[in-house]
């Protein structure tokens, strides 16, 4: 099973999600944590703030009444040692007391109103101190300025109004604390989802890698067996033809030791590839990128033969190299090469035999001439000489004479009709065929009314049924196949001559290579199929002449044109059950775009 291995844009898209992903989780929880801790830093402050407010206020109306207090007691008359100097201590608290309160209130304006106002009762309250310490006013005075220019309801105010904002502000700085925390948890959780992820990833990336290293490593396995299996030798070299890898086929035939890797080529093998023409040819193949095919070369292998080698070679690049490489294979043709040197003799000898084969034709066709002309005059001399002695013998002639004469004649008759089918055969076997288009269902049939006038000549009353079935249209050799259907269908109405009536049917199919099978059925006297094997040979004849005649070449010229057109020819029959002659013809020999002709 193939491993996917991620693409370079996929890796990128991935490295971009992840970089996003550790800023979302990251960098802005961080920046929110900062906010948060600011938040909460400002909020303390406030809080700070709020209780600076109360303790100055709660500081500056301690000063006063102790002022106050003190004041009343010298005016009482109760000059007690250290009174002035703790209204002087007092006194300096004041001021800055309310300059503090004021700047710390300078962000509300409300509280800035009040502390105007308690400024204002503070300046005049202190001013009739100083005139009860300077013995211008008394105690009745000061009870004046206290309820007229009251101090503690305006600082009761003062801290109430920074109580409340203290609340809402330690309520801000809680919900804070809270928002932080709670952010902070989420980072945590965030940041160890994003490692989880991270590591699944990482994890699901290793095994994917481990996959692809062990498919890598059984693909590389297979090749490496695939490699070693081949028989062809092959090698395989770098840019400067130092081998980079082998077979065992190419070690085995070049007789290679060791490991030859980071050789040179030419050095390898007994220095079989140390020609300067492949070498030249390799390097053309490695710098220029060509290719070289069926280049042949002798070889010395390591067995001491000198071998024909074909070599082809290629450039190739290397999976783990940026460099090239050259895949060079060659091929043992010594063989080949002997085979072909066997059918160049081959051929020599036989045109001998066809020089010889052409010199049997010649004489054949010498001794063809000589029948025809040379034995034809001694047979008609035969003939004719017999019919004048038995016209001069006349009536006188005893009946042992006359039959000596008939045999004479006969016999010529005989010999020169078996002249006329020799000549018909060693024809048939040396003409060349006359290939055109035929009508088969008009050549059978003009072939039985032959036939028919024939039989009725010879035999009026004898009955022939005919049936035909549909013929094709092919493409053969007239003459010839008009010869294999006079013989076929003469066959048929001779050896049904004594059945009545005679039944003949020609039918016509199409065997399972396509091809045509032509049949010829008849009801006559058949044959013992122990016999079947002589049924086509020359001269052989399966029935005395005395019960049907003829000079037995009939089938033998069936059988010469049937395979001069590719075809074959046999027979079935049981004795006194007929017989069935097929032969057939070869798809190949149909007409483009022919048509059969129907049954008359």
């Amino acid at each position: 099973m193939s491993v996917p291995v991620p693409t370079e844009p996929t890796q990128k898209w991935r490295f971009a999600l992840l970089l996003l992903a550790v800023v979302l989780i990251v960098v802005v929880p961080a920046a929110l944590l900062r906010n948060a801790s600011i938040d909460s830093v400002q909020a303390m402050e406030q809080v700070n703030h709020s209780q600076q407010v109360e303790a100055q206020s709660y500081a500056l109306t301690y000063d006063l009444r102790n002022i106050e207090a003190a004041a009343l007691a010298i005016s009482a008359g109760v000059d007690a040692p250290g009174l002035r100097g703790r209204i002087e201590e007092s006194h300096a608290r004041i001021r800055p007391a309310l300059d503090t309160l004021q700047a710390l209130t300078r962000d509300n304006p409300q509280q800035q109103v009040r502390i105007g106002i308690l400024r204002a009762n503070v300046e005049l309250r202190m001013d009739e101190v100083d005139r009860i310490l300077a013995g211008t006013s008394n105690a009745a005075g000061v009870e004046r300025l206290v309820t007229r220019y009251p101090i503690r309801g305006i600082a009761a105010e003062i801290v109430g109004e920074e109580r409340a904002l203290l609340a809402r502000r330690t309520a801000v700085a809680e919900k804070t604390r809270e928002r932080a925390g709670l952010l902070r948890w989420g980072a945590v959780l965030a940041q160890l989802a994003l490692l989880g992820t991270v590591m699944f990833f990482a994890v699901r990336q290793l095994a994917a890698r481990t996959r692809a290293e062990r498919s890598t490593q059984r693909a590389s396995a297979r090749a490496a067996v695939m490699l070693e299996t081949v028989r062809e030798p092959i090698v395989l070299a770098d840019e400067g033809l130092r081998v980079v890898m082998y077979n065992a086929a190419f070690a085995e035939l070049f007789g290679v030791e060791g490991n030859a890797v980071g050789k040179p080529l030419a050095e390898v093998g007994n220095a079989a590839w140390d020609d300067e023409e492949v070498l030249r040819r390799l390097g053309d193949v490695i710098g220029r990128d060509r290719e070289l095919w069926d280049f042949e070369r002798r070889q010395e292998t390591a067995d001491g033969n000198e071998r024909v080698m074909l070599i082809n070679a290629r450039r190739m690049s290397l999976p783990d190299s940026e460099d090239d490489a050259v895949l060079v294979t060659a091929s043992d043709i010594s063989a080949q090469k002997a085979s072909e040197q066997q059918i160049r003799e081959l051929n020599r000898q036989l045109e001998g035999k066809v020089e010889q084969v052409s010199d049997v034709n010649r004489e054949l066709e010498a001794f063809s001439y000589s029948v025809s002309h040379d034995l034809r005059a001694p047979l008609r001399h035969i003939a004719g000489f017999s019919d004048k002695l038995g016209r001069q013998l006349g009536d006188d002639v005893d009946e042992k004479s006359r039959h000596y004469l008939d045999v004479i004649a006969g016999s010529a008759r005989r010999m020169s009709a078996l002249i006329d089918d020799l000549l018909v055969y060693s024809r048939l076997g040396r003409s060349a065929l006359r290939l055109q288009v035929l009508d088969l269902q008009s050549m059978v049939h003009d072939t039985r009314s032959m036939l028919d006038a024939n039989a009725h000549a010879d035999n009026p009353d004898h009955v022939i049924h005919w049936k035909i079935g549909q013929m094709p249209v092919l493409v053969g050799d007239e003459n010839m196949l008009r010869q294999v259907w006079l013989n076929l269908l003469g066959n048929a109405v001779k050896y049904s001559a004594r059945s009545e009536p005679a039944e003949i049917e020609v039918s016509h199919d199409h065997e399972a290579d396509g091809s045509h099978r032509f049949s010829i059925r008849d009801n006559g006297a058949g044959f013992d199929m122990a016999y079947a094997g002589k049924l086509f040979g020359v001269f052989q004849r399966l029935h005395a002449a005395s019960e049907f005649s003829g000079t037995g070449i009939g089938l033998a010229s069936v059988k010469r044109v049937i395979t001069r057109h590719e075809g074959r020819v046999w027979a079935e029959s049981e004795p006194g059950k007929g017989a069935i002659f097929h032969f057939t013809l070869p798809a190949t020999l149909e007409p483009t775009n022919s048509k059969s002709t129907p049954t008359a």
